[in-house]
């Protein structure tokens, strides 16, 4: 079987992540995979570019300016909407012909158009499309947060001046979306239950295959190794907690980074003789718009984009908190899990399918510092914690190692390539 899977970025973002491990996990389980990028970053033969280097810069820049038009010149939420009006009929190419399957992933900011999509539908091709966020499954927005809209119609679009209108740029695009799906079937996968459960609701997608399937992670590279030696590598404190923070941009208000801060005041507060050696160590861009908010010691690390050394960072902490508004099923969780290392996040998305509660870490109520405080407490104060760090590799051990996501995902492929074989 021959698996094309299409992402905009070979490495940057969550959703490049999650391909490319999906890939090996393939290659490494006897499936002939690989990608097709806008952004292709290195050498490898398993990983193809667009032919043209310049049409899809122009494809991002023609798509934004429309959006910034519509946004009335302002570049508030300039990147939250994605309209597909422009990208890259990928049919014709090599890659393309000779696979039995296209795996979409995220294709956003110039990859694909939705009429690209809609070629791609109509090819005779089976279809699997991986939502990493909702916008498949709305007219513009990668976050719904409370608007429920697309279980009926996009409209009034919150991200458009003013609330957006009875007939704006949401409604268009929805129903564009609406042509591109129409008499044709996808295979639409989510990450985590809770985004599945979010992805059948959606008017869009009324009729089509919503399968849950985790990502994968590499437990060869993401694994226990000793605190104390990862924390010489990487000139850390030997003694006191370390608490770890990890986004790509840490000052995004999503990722809810001011609710750790709260936390961490509260935690000096009522409990400062049991924190007086605590570091909060801060993987990503714009730490130091962060560090002077917190009364902890602080260490900005700055953005790694190698994975052995990620791996070290998370085997130097404590804990892991991610305190996040939205999340899918976040590779960071699964990450700090597969090195032994405790999470404490929010009871929002995917995470409370990742983090057992007082087994694996700690979910807190959704965006109460108090709680997030007390999650930190429990994890570094009160639980076992060689207890937590065992659960925490078993659970990722059964639940999203390569061959545990690769059979799964070839279970959809077959059911893609077969439509008889699906589930009812």
């Amino acid at each position: 079987m021959r698996v094309l899977i299409v992402n905009t970025s070979e490495r940057t973002g969550g959703a490049a992540v999650a391909a490319n491990r999906l890939m090996d996990a393939l290659n490494n389980h006897g499936v002939k995979a690989k990608m097709l990028v806008r952004d292709k970053e290195s050498d490898s033969l398993t990983v193809s570019g667009l032919p043209s280097s310049w049409m899809p810069r122009w494809h991002f820049l023609w798509e934004r300016l429309c959006i910034w038009l519509h946004l009335r010149l302002k570049r508030e939420h300039l990147f939250e909407i994605d309209i597909a009006n422009a990208g890259t009929d990928i049919t014709q190419l090599p890659e393309f012909q000779e696979a039995d399957v296209i795996h979409l992933h995220w294709v956003n900011q110039g990859m694909l158009s939705l009429k690209d999509i809609r070629k791609i539908l109509t090819s005779g091709k089976p279809v699997v499309w991986t939502m990493h966020d909702i916008w498949p499954a709305t007219a513009l927005c990668h976050l719904t947060l409370e608007c429920r809209k697309f279980e009926s119609q996009c409209s009034h679009c919150r991200l458009l001046p003013g609330g957006g209108c009875e007939n704006d740029l949401s409604v268009r695009v929805w129903q564009q979306k609406k042509n591109m799906l129409n008499g044709q079937r996808a295979t639409f996968v989510t990450c985590s239950e809770w985004l599945g459960e979010e992805a059948r609701k959606s008017a869009l997608l009324k009729g089509q295959e919503v399968r849950v399937v985790p990502n994968a992670i590499d437990m060869r590279v993401y694994r226990p190794t000793g605190k104390q030696e990862a924390r010489r590598a990487l000139n850390l404190p030997l003694e006191g907690h370390i608490i770890l923070f990890v986004s790509q941009r840490v000052n995004n208000p999503n990722k809810g980074m001011h609710y750790l801060v709260e936390a961490c005041q509260l935690l000096a507060h009522k409990h400062g003789d049991h924190f007086q050696n605590t570091v909060v160590t801060i993987l990503g861009g714009h730490a130091e718009e962060i560090a002077l908010q917190l009364p902890f010691q602080t260490c900005a690390l700055g953005y790694v984009n190698d994975e052995r050394r990620i791996a070290t960072v998370y085997n130097a902490a404590d804990v892991f908190v991610l305190p996040s508004l939205s999340e899918n099923l976040p590779n960071t969780i699964m990450e700090a899990m597969a090195c032994g290392v405790p999470c404490v996040g929010f009871r929002v998305g995917g995470i409370p399918e990742e983090i057992d509660h007082q087994e694996t870490g700690y979910v807190a109520d959704y965006c109460n510092s108090e709680d997030l405080a007390r999650g930190l407490y429990y994890v570094l104060e009160e639980a076992d914690a060689e207890l937590l760090s065992r659960n925490c590799v078993h659970k990722v051990a059964q639940c999203y190692s390569q061959q545990s996501v690769a059979n799964r995902y070839m279970e959809v492929y077959q059911e893609a390539m077969h439509p008889k074989m699906q589930k009812r």
